[in-house]
């Protein structure tokens, strides 16, 4: 056996220093979701935007039988500045649910948010999430359903694009998060080039040498 340990990936680690959860809230969900990204301008005719893969992260304060607010963060890999973001308590929910008739209650609130985005995922030719980003601050996200002879607007978000300082610290969050990632990666290469080397030195040579992906000769 040999002398030293495989190192271990701690990703765990990592993600608690996510800005996110600084101030208490905790993620329930972080993916990224196909969206359409449309640029409003008044009295402009309305335009397809372009089809983006958006990470959407849903955080909830409090817990479920007493949630006292919820931010959904949108951010972007193709962009580091695009960061959004929705936040509502139980009063803002009240409103929302009056002026758009949902048929829902707060508690039910992210849940809800969660099926809609995983929707848009899985049926992304017939759930749509459209982000329509003015020329301020202010943006709208709309989840939208296409029923072959109509269009039905499901729910709309209110969004705003976030504080400099916010988009600083997740940026840097998110090198720091890479770059120590990627040291894991290599350390984790390395081990496993000095257990190889222990075990079968001509092995590795051939590994070394052989061009990525046509290493399927040594798949048995």
């Amino acid at each position: 056996m040999a002398d030293f340990e495989l190192n271990t990936f701690d990703f765990a680690s990592i993600e608690e220093l996510d800005p996110s959860i600084a101030d208490g809230y905790r993620v329930i969900y972080d993916r990224e979701v196909p969206f359409e990204l449309r640029l409003y301008e008044q009295n402009a005719p309305q335009q397809v935007g372009t089809l983006e893969a958006v990470k959407a992260k849903v955080l909830v304060l409090g817990d479920e039988h007493n949630l006292q607010s919820i931010r959904v963060e949108l951010s972007s890999e193709a962009d580091l500045f695009f960061h959004y973001m929705h936040v509502i308590d139980e009063a803002g929910f009240l409103a929302i649910q009056e002026q758009q008739k949902l048929m829902v209650e707060f508690a039910d609130y992210p849940n809800v948010l969660i099926r809609m985005l995983n929707n848009c995922i899985k049926e992304p030719h017939s759930h749509l999430a459209v982000f329509v980003m003015k020329q301020d601050v202010d943006a709208r996200l709309d989840f939208i359903q296409n029923m072959e002879y109509k269009f039905v607007e499901l729910m709309s978000c209110h969004f705003i694009r976030s504080p400099e300082e916010i988009v600083q610290h997740q940026i840097t969050y998110r090198y720091n998060a890479m770059k120590t990632r990627l040291s894991l990666m290599q350390g984790r290469l390395e081990d496993v080039n000095n257990l190889v080397k222990l075990k079968n030195p001509s092995l590795l040579l051939q590994l070394q040498k052989a061009p990525t992906g046509q290493m399927s000769g040594f798949n048995r």
